[in-house]
């Protein structure tokens, strides 16, 4: 009896693990037209694909691109198979249109201020009141000056320019001055002659004693003495017979100045091949600029002293300096170490 028992209750676990296989088991539907039935591992999944239990111990591997977009949907809802299955599933017009849509926030925007004229616009602010008070002041201050300027009372001025601002200020400025505030002279009357002067178109008063000019000779300086005699000798007073007179003192010409001589003194210079080439550079070519076509090199060394117009040749410890004797020339060679002093002076300076 307990035999029998033992069989049903194997016989029943046996067909509740068929019917908990049936109830795991899905049908696939592949795109080549065939459908799967098994029970689908996630353990095994890759990229290429995941392996189906379709019968004991029985397994098939499907890839990814073999199932339908509506079993890897379903497949995607299982987390450990969402990551090989995505890329696979095509994404609609309607799905894309929804993932890239953009979502355009409109900013708060400031309300325009009702239409309103100048004057109400600018009295509508701190800013504005502010600002027209200044104009009102320095329409104010236009009328102070230009009752100075028209020679009006100020007071009166200022008070119309502040009753009438703008229009008074161009009134009083259009206004002329009052005849006995004139402050410039009318064009057609004389000025005033200084006391003692001789108005003009009459001659002046000849005192008594006093000589007349004789004719061709300077008249007398205003204010001379009356005794001072008057050298015909001098000025260019012509003849009566039309000749002129020649001066009796030589012209004589002024000498013009010699450049200032320019001391070079060891100690304060370094005397190199770059100090003769940056001080003196027109000393080195043929022919003498304009400049310094008259300047000399008065070099002194421990041998002696020499003067020269013309730097021939130089290397980094001597130049060739070139000496004039008389009409011929000569080259001398000066070491810079026993240079003592440089003078470049005028060929006429001592």
């Amino acid at each position: 009896m307990r035999r029998v028992r033992r069989l049903y209750l194997w016989i029943g676990l046996l067909v509740l693990g068929l019917f908990a296989a049936v109830v795991d088991a899905d049908t696939f539907k592949l795109n080549t037209g065939e459908a799967i039935t098994g029970e689908i591992l996630p353990t095994t999944a890759n990229d290429q694909g995941v392996q189906i239990k379709v019968g004991e111990g029985d397994y098939q591997r499907i890839p990814w691109a073999s199932f339908s977009q509506e079993d890897l949907k379903k497949l995607q809802q299982i987390p450990r198979l969402e990551q090989y299955v995505e890329p696979f599933i095509e994404i609609s017009v309607e799905e894309k249109l929804k993932k890239t849509e953009v979502n355009i926030n409109v900013p708060p925007r400031l309300e325009r201020p009702a239409p309103q004229g100048l004057l109400g616009a600018m009295t509508s602010s701190g800013l504005g009141i502010l600002v027209l008070l200044l104009l009102y002041a320095a329409n104010i201050y236009a009328g102070y000056e230009i009752a100075f300027f028209r020679g009006r009372p100020p007071g009166m001025v200022c008070g119309v320019s502040a009753a009438l601002p703008v229009l008074g200020p161009i009134l009083f400025l259009s206004l002329p001055p009052p005849p006995g505030r004139r402050s410039e002279r009318p064009a057609d009357q004389p000025a005033a002659a200084p006391e003692g002067a001789t108005p003009p178109g009459t001659a002046a008063p000849v005192q008594a004693g006093t000589p007349a000019p004789a004719a061709g000779s300077r008249p007398r300086p205003e204010g001379a003495p009356a005794t001072e005699s008057i050298n015909p000798m001098q000025g260019a007073a012509e003849h009566p017979a039309g000749l002129r007179l020649a001066h009796s003192e030589t012209e004589t010409k002024a000498k013009p100045a010699l450049p200032q001589t320019v001391t070079f003194q060891r100690g304060q210079f370094t005397f190199n091949r770059r100090f003769f080439e940056t001080k003196f550079p027109g000393f080195f070519g043929m022919v003498r600029r304009e400049a310094d076509k008259d300047m000399v090199l008065v070099i002194k060394a421990s041998r002696g002293s020499y003067r020269g117009q013309r730097i021939s040749r130089i290397a980094h410890n001597d130049l060739h300096l070139q000496v004039q004797h008389g009409e011929a020339s000569e080259e001398v060679m000066i070491p810079f170490q026993e240079i003592q002093e440089i003078r470049l002076q005028h060929k006429d300076a001592p």
